[in-house]
């Protein structure tokens, strides 16, 4: 079960790749800011690539927001390096490749396509102080997360 509303963002440290090599991006790091948290299941997939263009499009109205963008999943930081350089996203990806940080904000997917456990799709807020203002898991993986209701909870935090 995923994280409900109110409750401590759980810090975390997840390796990201790139141009510079691979650097190590925390949470806590945030700490001040409004952070949008997205969980997504695998690079190089339709639904994946929609949501990742889409956030990454709407960068600049986050950033006006004072909201920074993060992404999660469990590929390895190469394949999500290679991925965004070939679809132009340009929001930090962040691997969770033992799956550790997926499994704590409560959503892991297990056995997805046969394939093995990914995180399923969600999104979570993040106030200034750490915690969790709003909590989506779709239903369905192939289900994108109701950006409106993301941006709503952005603006309305101070």
């Amino acid at each position: 079960m995923a994280l409900p509303v109110g409750t401590a963002a759980p810090d975390f440290a997840l390796k990201s790749k790139t141009p510079e090599g691979l650097v190590e991006i925390r949470l806590s790091s945030f700490r001040g800011r409004k952070v949008v948290l997205l969980f997504f299941p695998l690079a190089f997939t339709s639904v994946c690539t929609e949501e990742m263009c889409r956030m990454t499009e709407a960068l600049n109205a986050y950033g006006r927001l004072d909201a920074s963008i993060l992404a999660v999943s469990v590929d390895s930081p190469f394949a999500q390096e290679a991925w965004a350089q070939r679809e132009g996203i340009h929001i930090p990806l962040l691997s969770d490749l033992n799956k550790e940080v997926t499994r704590t904000y409560g959503v892991l997917l297990p056995g997805v396509l046969g394939i093995g456990d990914v995180a399923a799709r969600a999104a979570f807020v993040i106030d200034r102080q750490g915690k969790i203002a709003y909590a989506e898991v779709t239903a369905n993986p192939t289900v994108l997360p109701r950006f409106s209701a993301i941006e709503e909870t952005v603006g309305r935090l101070d």
